[in-house]
Formats: C-alpha cells, sequence, structure tokens
C-alpha cells in the first residue's frame, strides 16, 4: 500500500501529468482538494473507488481516510492542485505519513506560474532584465514569513516575483514594491489559471488594486511583478542559439577554405 501525492496542474485537465493521471486511474481511494482540483480529474477513478474531497475535512480526519486504506491494503491517491512541492500543505501528512510507517510518494505537477506563463505567451527570464524567479507570497491570516523573506527583502534582487496566496494584500505589495520596482513595473494578476473562467489583469504597481477591485476578484488568484513581463523590444538574444556561442554540442566550425 502506497500513498501517491499527485500534483493535478492548475485546472485543466488536460495538463495532469501522464503518470499523475495513470495513478488516479488504478488507486481505490482517491482523496482531493475539491476546492482547487477539477472533478473531471478525479473522474478518472476506478469503478466502484472511494472518492472523498477533502476541502471541508481537517488534517486528523484525512488521516484517519488514509489510515483505514492502509489497513485495508489500499493505495491512495492524494491530489493537490498545481505542483504539491509549492504552499501544498503535504509536509504535515507526510510527517504523519512518515511516524506511522505509511509508504509514500511524490508526483510532481504543473505550477500555476508555468502555466499562467505559458497561457500569457510570457518568458519570466529575459535576458539583462531578469534571469531569476522567486515565488512567494505574503503574510495575511495564514503563518507568518520567515525572517528575512517579506517583500521587501525580497524585492531588492529586482527579480520577477510570483506572489502567491495575497491578492487580498495588494496595498501591502505596492508599498513594499514600488520603492523598489518603481510605480510603472508591469504587474498581471492571474485569475483561476487553467479554468474556464480563467482571467488576465495587466497594470503597473500604481494602478492594479484598483483595477483587481473593479474586476472582484477576491481569491485563487496568481500576482506577477517585475520588468520582464514588458520587455522593450530591443532586449538583447539569449546566448543559447547565437551564432558566436559555441559549445559541445555545437562546436566551433572551421572556416570555409
Amino acid at each position: 500500500m502506497t500513498v501517491h501525492f499527485i500534483g493535478a496542474g492548475p485546472g485543466d485537465p488536460d495538463l495532469i501529468t501522464v503518470r499523475g493521471l495513470k495513478l488516479i486511474e488504478r488507486c481505490p481511494v482517491c482523496l482531493y482538494a475539491g476546492s482547487l482540483v477539477p472533478e473531471a480529474i478525479v473522474e478518472a477513478a476506478p469503478e466502484g473507488a472511494r472518492v472523498i474531497d477533502t476541502a471541508p475535512m481537517t488534517l486528523d480526519e484525512i488521516m484517519a481516510e488514509i489510515e483505514a486504506a492502509h489497513a485495508r491494503g489500499q493505495d491512495v491517491a492524494r491530489v493537490h492542485s498545481g505542483d504539491p512541492s509549492l504552499y501544498g500543505a503535504i509536509a504535515e501528512q507526510i510527517r504523519r505519513l512518515k511516524a506511522l510507517g505509511i509508504p509514500f510518494d511524490v508526483t510532481p505537477g504543473v505550477p500555476a506560474f508555468a502555466a499562467a506563463a505559458a497561457a500569457l505567451g510570457q518568458e519570466l527570464t529575459v535576458p539583462e532584465i531578469a534571469q531569476t524567479v522567486i515565488l512567494t507570497r505574503t503574510a495575511m491570516k495564514s503563518s507568518v514569513m520567515p525572517e528575512g523573506e517579506d517583500l521587501a527583502t525580497l524585492g531588492r534582487s529586482g527579480a520577477t516575483l510570483a506572489i502567491h496566496l495575497s491578492v487580498r494584500n495588494l496595498r501591502e505589495i505596492e508599498r513594499q514594491l514600488i520603492p523598489l520596482y518603481g510605480e510603472d513595473c508591469p504587474v498581471v494578476v492571474a485569475y483561476r489559471v487553467g479554468w474556464p473562467d480563467q482571467a488576465f489583469i495587466r497594470g503597473t504597481l500604481s494602478d492594479i488594486r484598483e483595477k483587481v477591485r473593479l474586476s472582484k476578484i477576491t481569491r485563487t488568484a496568481l500576482i506577477f511583478v517585475g520588468r520582464a513581463l514588458e520587455p522593450d523590444e530591443d532586449f538583447r538574444d539569449s546566448a543559447l542559439y547565437h551564432a558566436d556561442h559555441v559549445h559541445v554540442l555545437r562546436p566551433k566550425r572551421k572556416a570555409k577554405a
């Protein structure tokens, strides 16, 4: 018996991995986060499978289901949204599984920031503009941010920021980032990426809060901040495919006689 943590991707059922889908198709127990994982994904569970939406459940209740499945010798598909390594709340589940001696593994999924960039037709790392992407969140009602991980500290890098779980905290995001990125810095708010009602709101640090307020978006949104979101058309090409860039797979060519 094994508990399979599975990243279901951001919402579009087509974005789950082949491995993840095959695991769901064969597990007699499927526990999924129904607030973020579409039912279309868990419909792949085998006929007669025990399929439970864990959104209204506590951690103790979820673990009780897993322990019962373990006693029956049944594999469990534990389906999370996006990629479970990012804000997936799997660490506390894994801690309990280890204490109970219950085997587990993890199948990665498409994270929301990658799906959003794809939908936007956007590269988040543009040569000489931004070569780093920082995935973070802000502190509201959830656990506090560790020392040194506040936006004022992270923003000094000038990196592209992908700020999770913070669409209700835009005032604070503006306050901390405008001195570092400037009022005109591009911002994109990505709402329910991969779902039929996905939406993208473009603006700047000076006006994005008002645009989001008018849209009435209050949850399930990811905030991108950074100059790479709207690079000038004259940004330099990557060295990767430049004719003068020599590497083991493209050695220097001999001059023609």
